[in-house]
């Protein structure tokens, strides 16, 4: 990466004199990004430290765990509110810029048709876990047959505190590939796809999160036993701009 550069040029000047002009040329904006097809088994998901998680590190959700090449959730599925909104979250450490993109394969073995059976994989960007708070964009998507669709979420922080911005009755299968991207400051725009389809587009104004990390979710609620029956296979992410 280059941190800027700067050089002198000559240029003529009246009477054949010269002078002497000293331009900088613009640094570039720092990029990052990150690729995994979850070559280890690990509960949670660490990968050498690069991954933050939602138990480990924000304490009031679940973890994410990977066997080789599948990472997926461990919400039990059965619990009271507020716990049965403790999704399975896990986000990429360090400092990322605000301009993100994430993409996600899906690995689905055993797709669910059951009825008042919610089963959602989820990318995240601009996402903070801490003690007691997770911030930041989910975009989530079914994979349940019976029930398909496609959200937005915007989560505020608490645990269960969550505004939906905006869905679809989109859902998502084996093989499919889900891709968000988030852009603007005073304003956030997420743009969702699916196999490189937009189906989804909205925008935070009120006061959006400007800042924060690309990650993986999972939700299930309605049925227990099901956590390993859908996840990603490959998961890659990218960023730049302050």
């Amino acid at each position: 990466m280059m941190a800027g550069c700067s050089a002198t040029a000559s240029v003529p000047h009246a009477g054949n004199a010269l002078a002497s002009a000293a331009f900088t040329l613009p640094r570039p904006k720092p990029h990052r990004g990150y690729h995994t097809s979850f070559p280890r088994t690990e509960n949670p998901i660490s990968e050498g430290g690069k991954w933050l998680n939602g138990k480990v590190d924000g304490i009031d959700w679940t973890d994410v765990k990977t066997t080789r090449h599948m990472a997926f959730g461990t919400m039990p599925g059965d619990a009271y509110y507020p716990y049965n909104y403790a999704d399975s979250t896990a986000v990429l450490a360090g400092k990322w810029g605000r301009m993100q993109t994430v993409r996600a394969t899906l690995s689905v073995p055993n797709p669910s048709n059951q009825y008042g059976v919610y089963e959602e994989v989820g990318v995240r960007v601009r996402t903070t876990i801490a003690a007691h708070s997770i911030t930041g964009y989910e975009i989530n998507c079914s994979v349940n047959t019976r029930n398909p669709y496609a959200q937005v979420v915007r989560w505020n922080g608490p645990l269960a505190s969550f505004t939906e911005l905006d869905g679809v009755g989109i859902g998502c299968a084996d093989g499919d590939v889900l891709k968000a991207t988030v852009s603007g400051k005073n304003v956030a725009t997420i743009t969702v796809y699916k196999n490189g389809a937009q189906i989804l587009s909205v925008t935070d104004s009120a006061a959006p999160f400007t800042s924060g990390s690309p990650g993986i979710g999972f939700f299930l609620q309605g049925a227990t036993g099901l956590d390993a029956d859908y996840g990603f296979r490959d998961f890659r992410a990218s960023a730049s701009g302050g």
